[in-house]
C-alpha cells in the first residue's frame, strides 16, 4: 500500500489517498478537498478489476453520493441507474484527480490511445462522456489529450505509472514533504 497526497498548482486543491496495486488491479481509497466552484470534501473508493479496467467507484460529496458501476459489458450504472451515453468506456475519470488517470495511462503499450470515459463531476458527482487520447512521450511521461477541448497536458509518472506532476492541475507532495 503507498500513501499519496496531491496539492493544487492553479486552483486550491489538495488530495490524498491509499492506493494497493496487486496484479493488474487496483484498490484506491481517498479525499479530495477543493475550493471550486464552491468549498468541498469529496470521499472516495476505486476498485478496478483485471487490465486496470474500472469496475466501481464511490464518491460521496456532502449530501450526494455516487456509486458508479462498469459491467463485463461495458455497461454502466449510477447509484442502479443506466448510463448508456458512457456505454463502452473502460475508465472512470474523476474531476480534479490525478489518480483515475492511471489506469488509461498504465494500459498503453507504446501507442496512442482514444478512450471515453465516465467522467465525474464534483461537487455535483453527475456523470459525463468524456473523449481523451492518452499518448506515450517515454517511460515515465504520457500526453492526455482532451479531445473535446484540445487541452493537452504531459504528465510525469512514478515508476508505478502514478501520476506524479499533472501541469495546471497538481504535484504529488513527497514523502515527508513540509509546508
Amino acid at each position: 500500500m503507498s500513501r499519496l497526497v496531491w496539492r493544487g498548482l492553479e486552483e486550491w486543491l489538495a488530495e490524498a489517498c491509499e492506493v494497493t496495486l496487486s496484479g493488474e488491479r487496483l484498490h484506491a481509497r481517498g479525499v479530495q478537498l477543493g475550493a471550486e466552484p464552491h468549498p468541498y470534501r469529496a470521499d472516495y473508493e476505486l476498485t478496478t478489476g483485471a487490465n486496470w479496467i474500472t469496475e466501481r467507484l464511490l464518491v460521496s460529496c456532502g449530501e450526494r453520493s455516487l456509486e458508479l458501476r462498469r459491467a463485463d459489458d461495458g455497461s454502466w450504472t449510477a447509484n442502479g441507474e443506466p448510463q448508456p451515453h458512457v456505454q463502452g468506456a473502460l475508465d472512470c475519470d474523476l474531476a480534479f484527480s490525478p489518480l483515475t488517470n492511471f489506469m488509461p495511462a498504465r494500459r498503453l503499450a507504446g501507442q496512442p490511445v482514444d478512450h471515453v470515459m465516465a467522467w465525474v463531476s464534483v461537487p455535483d458527482l453527475a456523470v459525463l462522456r468524456s473523449e481523451q487520447r492518452y499518448e506515450p512521450i517515454d517511460a515515465r511521461t504520457v500526453r492526455f489529450i482532451g479531445l473535446e477541448d484540445g487541452f493537452t497536458a504531459d504528465l510525469e509518472l512514478d515508476e508505478d505509472g502514478l501520476v506524479v506532476r499533472y501541469p495546471r492541475l497538481a504535484e504529488r507532495v513527497p514523502s515527508g514533504a513540509r509546508a
